[in-house]
């Protein structure tokens, strides 16, 4: 029987748009770079979105809504704004059959309209911290474009925040990089990440520091799955955030901001699909389970099994298609990642016991029927920390310690690089683009964030990304 799959080790890139398609996630819109996102990968969104949505509002922060649309002008008032997505922005020119006074931009994110409004919401200091999230899609004019991971148009989160001194909003910056994306990312995506602070270089452009949330894919590339931004009083000034303290002085607030994409989607394929397809960590998979009855004869007690477990608090989906042949069916949940298969037939009812099948390891065994429920949630939560187990592995596996620039670059063909910032700096970074690598982040030796670049004995972390 052919492979249903290209092999990863035989064509990675193609591999991953056959996952896309086979396993019925998305697929090209009519315009060039847009992205169609079906309904099995608009569940995992949407599990995704939930998820997020609740550690953001954890940490303060409400749900807004902001106009698609933003005034060419306000785009000019921060500079670097611009120069920063100048090459990328759609910008409408006519509408309702005439020219239009000033050209509106289709928000390649919204620094600038949601910057107008926190002008007009601060008046006093006890108007701060105020702290907003928005869900929405932006539009950057792409021109390699990548389902998932680079397209026209995206889905995501964009966070903006104003407070009232500088450590306030360090401190509010860090948390959503750690409570709110890293904690996502590793405990629901199973998804391992380096969390550090980006160079200059790549640094968001007006910003005055931004923090990263760095993964590492299957082929050894590097995908950025979140960055979380300070801003310091450059917007600030821009759009007159400025309010009364406590003491009577009329002072410019210090802002944030922070965003995740679908892109976690395209991260979530790479770092656990396998060459049968996706493979979803049980606490993100929108199916946990599915009950699959054999033939006809079982459907009933299919369902009710699966009612059963739907009962204990997993998600199921009971499949009784007698027009597809059983071993299409078990194919197609393959493709799509559910963690387990329960294959129920008439002699397994006999017998009191069904088929059990694992996504992560593919084997099969029998189980009890009684006390199957018990026995489905402890192996999702064996599973769900086995996937990340093995993501760790996988990844450390292919980070190498080096000791210069040119031992970096040549590491990075195999995955990332590890060596002293000291041994990096401007010069370095402009030696490893001319390959293609850059700086992910940079870290202390402990792991954690640092908060400025120029702290002693930082370690770099480099290579090849999407």
């Amino acid at each position: 029987m052919a492979p249903v799959l290209t092999l990863q080790s035989t064509d990675f890139p193609r591999w991953y748009q056959e996952v896309v398609a086979k396993a019925e996630l998305a697929e090209n819109g009519p315009v060039r770079g847009t992205m169609v996102i079906r309904p099995y990968g608009y569940s995992i969104w949407e599990r995704i979105q939930a998820e997020m949505d609740a550690r953001i509002k954890a940490c303060g922060a409400q749900n807004a809504y902001f106009p698609l649309f933003i005034p060419e002008s306000y785009l000019r008032r921060e500079a670097e704004h611009v120069e920063g997505f100048s090459p990328e922005l759609a910008v409408v020119s006519h509408a309702g059959g005439r020219q239009l006074e000033e050209p509106l931009v289709v928000r390649p994110t919204s620094e600038t309209v949601i910057g107008e409004f926190m002008a007009k919401w601060t008046q006093s200091y006890r108007d701060l911290p105020l702290l907003l999230n928005t869900w929405n899609n932006v539009v950057r004019w792409e021109l390699r474009p990548r389902l998932f991971l680079r397209t026209t148009e995206f889905l995501w989160q964009e966070g903006h925040t104003a407070h009232a001194t500088y450590d306030d909003a360090r401190d509010y910056a860090h948390r959503i990089l750690h409570e709110a994306y890293e904690d996502l990312m590793v405990n629901v995506l199973a998804i391992p990440v380096v969390v550090g602070r980006k160079t200059a270089r790549e640094r968001f452009a007006g910003a005055i520091n931004t923090l990263a949330c760095e993964a590492m894919m299957r082929d050894g590339k590097a995908l950025q799955m979140g960055t979380s931004h300070e801003l310091g009083q450059n917007f600030a000034k821009a759009f007159g955030i400025d309010y009364l303290s406590a003491a009577g002085q009329q002072e410019t607030a210090w802002t944030t901001s922070w965003g995740t994409s679908t892109r976690m989607v395209g991260g979530l394929i790479m770092v656990h699909g396998d060459d049968n397809g996706l493979r979803l960590p049980p606490s993100l998979a929108p199916v946990q389970v599915v009950v699959m009855a054999i033939k006809a004869d079982v459907v009933e007690a299919a369902h009710k099994l699966g009612a059963d477990l739907r009962d204990a608090g997993s998600r199921v989906v009971v499949d009784d298609r007698s027009d597809v042949p059983f071993g299409r069916r078990a194919v197609d949940w393959e493709l799509k990642g559910v963690p387990l298969r329960l294959e129920l037939g008439s002699r397994d009812l006999a017998a009191g016991q069904v088929t059990l099948a694992r996504r992560l390891s593919g084997g099969k065994e029998q189980v009890a029927l009684a006390g199957i429920a018990e026995t489905v949630l402890a192996l999702l939560a064996r599973e769900q920390q086995t996937m990340l187990d093995d993501a760790r592995a996988a990844r450390d596996a292919r980070i190498a310690d080096v000791a210069t620039v040119a031992d970096a670059v040549e590491a990075c063909g195999q995955g990332w690089a590890r060596l002293p910032w000291a041994a990096v700096r401007e010069a370095g970074e402009a030696k490893l683009a001319q390959s293609a690598v850059t700086v992910r982040c940079l870290a202390r030796t402990d792991g954690s964030v640092p908060d400025s670049d120029t702290e002693p004995d930082l370690v770099a972390y480099v290579g090849r990304s999407y």
